[in-house]
């Protein structure tokens, strides 16, 4: 078990670990001096340099086991369900992160020295690894609802001490942890039953937890006569980070798919790529983050573990002379660039002012029309722009009152950004976006700038299309009436990969002893029937107006091949003057035999021999008549 935690915990990892693994083992590479400001930007935030931690405090009382309506899961099944699934997201995504599952309201108590009553610490605020996602997995469904009665049972509630419980776990762990918190699972919005001393004690221990960093979010099940989250816990969970997050939800959960939402909403902490400012002006700055909205997913890479312990194996570079053996200190070494045949020989602080542009910020430039941004002008996936007010007062004013007139006025900006200190600089298009709110209230998209890579003039190409035949009038207008019927609401997180959900899947079996991996469904892949109705006649019809009567698709078959024989090459035929071009440049030598021969065929050159080089010799002689 201990080696799969260490596949599963190392080996997978999601698209988002760009976001949210801040903790690399970097290669310690002693010869060579590394650039302290790479990878950095003019504004630092110490709150993303440690962990994240996560702690779930389940109430265990009787009326969360009480299934719903349609037999429909128990709110602790559904409790566990969401436990589960972030501990598996964890695992790929951001396997150094700690996770914590307490209970409260239980009978049995488990904690150091049992100091708390009605307390039972399932796991420890740790990494997650697959023995916990098992454990997660026995209190699952009715079987799971026994073992949790067996195991913990359910007694008297006191939520105060449970959050002291959970504040002690905080307080234990030694590693710099960067975001704390806790998440509240319950049914009942008065925990206590109305006793007022122990409602005190609650609030006060959520109080002391909120002053040391922890932030506390309710996610309040469904229950026989609504949750009203005004009797008690609107005093214990904290407000809103910032405009963006989402605050406290009035309405409780009443299925799995809403409570790993908004779960998920609060657990993914969104963290900037880069903190920079943004310079309107002479002596006028904005502080900005810059978000990335979507990265392509790949497959993980390997990573080397040694076989004793299975521990991930370090690299360490050193460099030594090759005359002497002596070990060479950063200073010792040079960079070398060959140029015309001459090594130019270059200072490390000289290659640094080279490849320095400009500090690292955004620039604005100016602000051009939208019709202006083409479609063929987006070259990879854009990044968000917004305020950081904790940085510097008052940006978030100025970047609301900017944000409102570009968007009134239609306009992009056009601003220079430059992440770190040794990239090249780009062109963005500031492009606006309002914030978006559902009938809810919860928002839907948050106000800021998308920036649109600009590209340069070299990245765009001019293509020498195809001459085709122009499709009639009737024939485009049925094939609008079928692009009509076959269209859809696109949603990207709707299609998945199907390599990776199946590589994960893999891994996933094999460190849970699993018979098998979980089925997926492979949803790129067309279907065919409901297209088919969808469609009725117009695919017969669109093919009777563009193909001959006699058409068969599914009958037409390529030219067989001779057995044994191989496909006979169409003749390549040169020019004279890209022979002679050739002979002028002396690269007769690149072409092949075959071309070679073609060509002495072509001019009538007499060959004696079929080596390359006396077709060269021959072709050569002729041509330079």
């Amino acid at each position: 078990p201990e080696m799969w935690n260490v596949l599963v915990a190392r080996l997978v990892r999601a698209p988002m670990a760009q976001w949210n693994d801040y903790h690399h083992e970097d290669e310690d590479v002693d010869g060579e001096e590394r650039d302290e400001s790479e990878g950095k930007t003019n504004i630092v935030d110490y709150k993303s340099t440690g962990r994240d931690s996560l702690v779930f405090l389940v109430d265990a009382s009787k009326e969360m086991f009480i299934k719903g309506e349609d037999e429909e899961p128990s709110p602790f099944d559904m409790t566990m369900q969401c436990v589960r699934s972030v501990y598996t997201s964890k695992i790929i995504s951001s396997d150094k992160d700690l996770v914590a599952l307490v209970f409260y309201g239980t009978e049995q108590s488990k904690n150091p020295r049992n100091s708390f009553k009605h307390v039972y610490i399932y796991h420890d605020l740790d990494s997650p690894g697959a023995r916990r996602v098992q454990d997660v997995d026995g209190l699952r469904g009715e079987k799971g609802a026994q073992v949790a009665g067996e195991t913990m049972g359910s007694g008297n509630t006191n939520l105060g001490e449970a959050l002291w419980c959970c504040s002690n776990l905080y307080s234990d762990i030694k590693l710099r942890l960067s975001h704390k918190r806790l998440m509240i699972f319950t049914c009942r919005d008065t925990p206590h039953g109305g006793d007022s001393e122990r409602d005190r004690q609650a609030r006060t221990k959520a109080s002391d937890l909120k002053e040391t960093g922890v932030v506390i979010d309710l996610m309040h099940l469904m229950k026989t006569g609504g949750f009203d989250v005004s009797l008690f816990f609107c005093d214990v969970v904290s407000p809103p980070e910032d405009e963006a997050e989402l605050g406290l939800q009035m309405e409780p959960c009443g299925k799995l798919e809403d409570l790993k939402k908004r779960v998920r909403a609060k657990e993914m902490k969104k963290r900037s790529v880069a903190r920079l400012n943004l310079c309107l002006g002479e002596g006028m700055n904005v502080a900005v983050g810059v978000y990335i909205t979507a990265l392509q997913a790949r497959k993980p890479n390997a990573i080397k573990l040694y076989r004793d312990n299975n521990e991930p194996v370090r690299t360490k570079t050193r460099l030594y002379h090759t005359q002497t053996g002596s070990l060479l200190l950063p200073s010792d070494t040079k960079r070398v660039q060959v140029y015309a045949g001459r090594q130019i020989v270059m200072e490390k602080d000289e290659v640094d002012v080279i490849k320095k542009f400009s500090d690292p910020g955004l620039e604005l430039i100016g602000f051009k029309p939208m019709e202006r941004l083409k479609l063929h002008h987006h070259l990879r996936s854009a990044v968000f722009i917004y305020p950081e007010e904790e940085l510097v007062t008052g940006s978030a004013c100025v970047f609301t009152a900017l944000l409102r007139r570009c968007s009134v006025r239609n306009v992009f900006a056009l601003c220079k950004y430059t992440r770190i200190r040794n990239s090249p600089p780009r062109f963005l298009a500031l492009v606006p976006q309002r914030e978006e709110v559902d009938d809810g209230q919860a928002q839907i998209a948050a106000p800021g700038f998308h920036g649109i890579f600009l590209p340069y003039a070299d990245d765009i190409r001019t293509l020498d299309t195809p001459q085709l035949p122009t499709a009639s009038e009737p024939q485009v207008d049925k094939m609008k009436e079928i692009v009509h019927k076959l269209r859809f609401k696109y949603r990207s997180d709707a299609f998945e990969n199907p390599v990776l959900q199946q590589h994960y899947r893999n891994l996933e079996a094999l460190a849970l002893d699993l018979m098998a991996p979980e089925h997926i469904e492979d949803h790129t892949m067309p279907n065919v029937n409901m297209m088919d109705q969808r469609l009725g006649s117009l695919a017969q019809e669109f093919r009777d107006l563009v193909y001959p009567a006699d058409y068969n698709p599914e009958g037409k078959t390529g030219p067989k091949r001779k057995p044994g024989g191989a496909e006979k090459k169409p003749k390549l035929e040169m020019s004279e003057d890209e022979l002679r071009g050739h002979v002028q440049k002396g690269t007769l030598g690149k072409l092949t035999v075959p071309v070679l021969k073609d060509a002495c065929k072509q001019f009538g050159v007499k060959v004696t021999g079929t080596k390359k080089q006396e077709l060269i010799d021959a072709l050569t002689a002729q041509l330079t008549k």
